[in-house]
């Protein structure tokens, strides 16, 4: 049973994890592979808008994309652009990143060897996952301006895409849990979290939203270890 409290206490997460960027032209438009094709379709609609005249789409495949996308993340994303109308000369696609940190490494690596001048990266992810990608890139690409952006939906849309409310909250959970724990071991910046992040946060801890969590050997969340 998902209470008003942890409703309450998931819309402050799910706040918090987007950035609030303000939409701008970019270098190129960087599509963080995953089981959703909504960032393909926001990366089209960015494109189509004048935001980023190059496409690339980053992702291999994982435990949760591997029926789904058999092809790769990143080559179901390109297929979906061209089926919406972008032409092939402006998506390129990298194949083998199976995280966040190499969607970055890797895409880097592609557009250097591409010869393709970077300054500013529209960064497009997963709603919930604004802000760990920010911060991902941020430690792996600091040169260049990240403009981090989403499909534009609410919470309540969003579980509705999903069609799993719980899972979403673990996600969400599991997200934040990143946030704390990963500058500490180098693959991202450190951010500041609001009292009230952390506090609904461990809210939802106890009420058993973890089936994302990362634990250590003595099973315990790596963030109790922490404190």
């Amino acid at each position: 049973m998902i209470s008003t409290q942890d409703w309450a206490d998931t819309r402050r997460l799910w706040e918090y994890h987007q950035m609030g960027h303000a939409l701008r032209p970019c270098s190129v438009a960087l599509g963080l592979g995953s089981h959703d094709l909504g960032v393909a379709d926001t990366a089209v609609d960015l494109y189509r808008t004048g935001m980023a005249p190059l496409l690339v789409f980053s992702g291999a495949t994982s435990p949760t994309t591997r029926e789904r996308m058999p092809r790769g993340e990143a080559v179901h994303y390109r297929e979906r652009a061209l089926e919406l109308g972008v032409p092939s000369s402006a998506v390129l696609v990298e194949p083998r990143a199976r995280n966040t940190g190499e969607n970055i490494r890797f895409s880097r690596q592609l557009l250097a060897e591409a010869g393709i001048e970077v300054s500013s990266v529209l960064l497009i992810s997963k709603p919930y996952e604004e802000r760990r990608a920010y911060a991902t890139a941020r430690k792996l690409w600091p040169d260049v301006e990240i403009v981090s952006a989403s499909s534009p939906m609410t919470l309540e849309e969003y579980v509705d895409s999903i069609g799993d409310a719980r899972l979403v909250i673990d996600m969400l959970v599991g997200a934040l849990q990143r946030l704390l724990i990963y500058p500490a071991q180098g693959f991202m910046i450190s951010q500041p979290v609001p009292d009230d992040v952390t506090e609904a946060y461990e809210r939802l801890c106890l009420r058993g939203f973890t089936s994302r969590l990362l634990l250590d050997g003595a099973g315990q969340t790596r963030s109790q270890a922490h404190q």
